[in-house]
């Protein structure tokens, strides 16, 4: 029973293990079937997807080819991506109708410069944008970097035009072209490159091994050498000439007209000999205008079209005392402004950007603004230019004006001064301009020919002016000569002149011209009527006056001589009365009291003499060389009675070895004796009295001293003069005498007093006299 159960067991668990192995493997199969089913959709899609590329591909003319670093080193050829035509058009245009072999190899070596290309879009991404030429065709190769892979598009370049016989074309060109295989040798030219060589053809040429020099064919050697296009420029010497070509020398890649191009190099040279002159005159011209610039005293600054300095000139730099190397770096005009504002060389202004804005917006303009000026804080004005440059940009002049403006403010102050000046005058002045103009007048020109201010403004010229003015003076002769001096530009025509003439109410006008510097005349006139109606008086009375003084000396002189012969009577009998014996005392007295009484008399009428002779010039002196120290001892002894006789001193002071002087002896000691015995008058007891001499730089200065009274200060400036009552001395001319004596030696007489102290009367008597001042016996040797 127990294996029976065990068996059935057994049974009933192998048919359910069977049942759940059957289940399981259903189920199993349907996920199969599942899963086969949607990887059947999945791959047809991308079977769809990959064809649909396919076709993109093959829809156009042109090849994709996925490269890397390996492909780029030869590890392996990439996939050619595109359809059957395209691919086989590629491969024509490199391989031409040869065996095809590895693209990508044969875009890879075509140069150097495609060579770098590649590995630049492998290495770095960078895109690529370039073209092949090659003998059968050009290609163009487009490369981009895309999710970490590089791709190359391969397209025939469809723009490269084969078979076109441009030779005639270029052959006719003016411009010098010609073709060198890769050799360096001359394959074709045209009839400009024929001329310019002096060659009648191609084979001549090249027999002949013609070229321009080897500066140009170095510059085709290195297109030949690079395979990319040289464009240069050089100067030659054709023909005796120096010219300028500017040369273009480009590989060429395709067959034309026979000539197979395969390392041919295309050659061109254009003729820029007129511009480069052209250019070269120009850049002269630049640099003379920059120079002229340079040259101004007004500061010059223009700023192009960027608003940055393009030049400046020396006067700008000094002007502002800016940094030169500063203004070599082309600052900007908002950067000059700012740099001008922190040395506070702009005006002072409240809104600083606004003011710089407006400054700013005359970039825009077309015209001149109007003249500006900035009175800058230091005191400076300066008068600012602004006009738009020819070449673009602005142009700025700035003029210091400071010194202008105070001369304009000097000059139109001395204008007023001078007008008002005029205006004062009480003579008729005009000022005539050189074109014969009246500039100027005063009141008293209106006032004397009886016009107004606008009569004289409404006249044209000198003309109107003399017509306005010929009522009053109808002289034709004066105008016409006054006219002459105005408006004749003749220099002789142009002195001064004057003269006098009558009016119609016959009044006496006299006239003037002075030739002004700026070539204007001034004209004056003036009533002279009262003035020649006091000098024809003055000179009746004149001469009235001199038959008076004719008759005065004639009357002293008379009266003088006169007197003479009764006082040598009564010196004379006063002598033997004083001389009788036996005369009692106070007869005798009386008797020397007449005589001194009479000598001073005579000596008073010889000072009026000799007054008269001087006055008439009459007085001749006799000269001779005067010794001072004789001449003031011989004085000293003769006064020294009078001032001993009043218990004073004299005292005689004379250097040893003093110059002699040129004088009349006697005259010199006739003026000594009155000091002297003006001083013994003056003079009080126990007082003293100085004669002395002292030598100077060109005279010898003789002193008369004394301790007396004095002269008071009110009297002193009359001293000199004659028949003045004075308190020392009688109303007589002995100290007119002395001055004049003095005088007529070419010297002066000055008195030194304080009142109370005494005084001093000093004789200056030149060494060599002054013609002038001398009379003329001086001049004698």
């Amino acid at each position: 029973m127990a294996e029976a159960e065990f068996a059935f067991i057994a049974a009933a668990g192998a048919a359910s293990l069977a049942l759940a192995v059957s289940a399981w493997s259903m189920r199993l199969r349907r996920k199969a079937a599942e899963a086969n089913d949607l990887l059947a959709q999945r791959l047809g899609a991308t079977e769809a997807r990959l064809a649909a590329r396919d076709s993109a591909f093959s829809a156009f003319e042109d090849v994709r080819l996925e490269v890397s670093g390996e492909t780029l080193q030869g590890g392996s050829s990439p996939a050619v991506l595109g359809s059957a035509p395209a691919i086989a058009q590629v491969e024509k245009v490199m391989f031409g109708d040869g065996p095809a072999g590895d693209l990508f190899a044969a875009v890879a070596s075509s140069s150097v410069s495609v060579r770098e290309r590649l590995d630049a879009l492998i290495a770095r991404g960078e895109p690529c944008d370039l073209t092949i030429e090659t003998t059968h065709g050009a290609l163009h190769v487009e490369g981009r970097a895309i999710g970490g892979s590089a791709w190359l598009r391969l397209a025939p370049e469809a723009a490269v035009v084969r078979d076109v016989p441009v030779e005639p074309l270029v052959d006719n060109s003016p411009t010098p072209t010609w073709l060198v295989d890769r050799e360096g040798a001359l394959v074709w030219a045209n009839q400009a490159w024929l001329a310019e060589m002096g060659a009648d053809s191609v084979e001549a040429a090249r027999e002949a091994k013609l070229g321009f020099d080897r500066n140009i064919e170095a510059v085709v050697g290195e297109a030949r050498r690079t395979g990319e296009l040289q464009d240069s420029f050089r100067w030659t010497t054709l023909g005796g000439r120096r010219r300028a070509w500017r040369i273009v020398a480009q590989p060429v890649a395709s067959v034309t007209r026979g000539f197979n191009r395969s390392g041919l190099i295309a050659a061109f040279a254009i003729d820029a000999t007129e511009a480069e002159e052209t250019r070269d005159t120009l850049r002269r011209h630049v640099e003379g205008h920059d120079e002229t610039l340079n040259h101004l005293a007004d500061a010059v600054a223009i700023f192009g079209p960027s608003k940055r300095l393009a030049f400046h000139n020396t006067a700008f730099q000094q002007l502002f005392t800016l940094d030169p190397a500063w203004l070599d770096e082309r600052p900007t005009h908002s950067e000059l402004l700012d740099r001008l504002r922190q040395r506070r060389q702009l005006p002072e202004m409240r809104d600083y950007g606004a003011w710089k804005a407006a400054e700013l917006d005359f970039y825009g303009a077309s015209e001149a603004s109007p003249d500006d000026s900035w009175s800058l804080p230091d005191g400076r004005t300066l008068r600012v230019v602004r006009q738009p440059h020819p070449l673009g940009g602005v142009l700025l002049l700035f003029s210091d004006i400071t010194r202008e403006l105070e001369l304009r403010a000097r000059y139109n102050a001395q204008l007023q001064v001078q007008t008002a000046t005029l205006d004062k005058l009480n003579d008729a002045v005009a000022v005539f301009g050189s074109d014969g103009r009246l500039r100027l007048h005063n009141e008293a020109f209106e006032t004397f020919w009886r016009v107004s201010a606008d009569q004289l403004a409404m006249a044209a010229d000198f003309d109107a002016v003399a017509e306005l003015c010929r009522p009053v003076i109808p002289d034709e002769s004066l105008w016409l000569g006054l006219k002459a001096r105005v408006a004749d530009p003749d220099p002789q025509s142009r002195v001064p002149i004057s003269g006098e003439g009558r009016t119609a109410d016959r009044r006496v006008a006299a006239w003037q011209t002075r030739p002004l510097p700026d070539g204007a005349t001034l004209v004056a006139f003036s009533d002279v009527t009262a003035r020649r109606e006091l000098e024809t008086a003055l000179a009746q009375r004149e001469a009235a006056l001199a038959e008076s003084q004719l008759l005065k000396r004639e009357f002293v002189g008379s009266v003088s001589y006169e007197l003479r012969t009764p006082l040598t009577t009564i010196v004379g009998y006063s002598e033997l009365l004083e001389a009788q014996p036996g005369l009692p005392d106070r007869s005798r007295q009386h008797a020397g009291a007449i005589r001194v009484a009479a000598s001073q008399l005579t000596r008073s009428i010889d000072d009026v003499l000799d007054m008269a002779q001087i006055d008439a010039g009459e007085m001749q002196l006799t000269l001779g060389d005067m010794r001072i120290d004789d001449l003031l001892n011989d004085c000293a002894e003769r006064v020294r009675p009078k001032v001993e006789g009043r218990d004073a001193t004299l005292t005689v002071r004379c250097p040893e070895n003093i110059r002699t002087v040129r004088a009349d002896v006697r005259r010199i000691s006739q003026a000594l004796d009155h000091l002297l015995d003006n001083a013994a008058r003056s003079v009080g007891e126990g007082g003293e009295v100085t004669l002395s001499a002292q030598a100077g730089p060109s005279d010898i200065r003789v002193s008369v001293s004394d301790t007396g009274r004095g002269i008071p200060y009110h009297l002193q400036a009359h001293v000199f003069d004659r028949f003045v009552r004075r308190d020392r001395g009688g109303p007589g001319l002995a100290l007119a005498l002395v001055k004049a004596l003095v005088e007529l030696h070419g010297g002066w007489a000055e008195v030194e007093s304080e009142p109370g102290k005494g005084a001093t009367f000093i004789l200056h008597l030149p060494f060599e006299a002054l013609p002038d001042a001398a009379a003329p016996e001086l001049s004698l040797g």
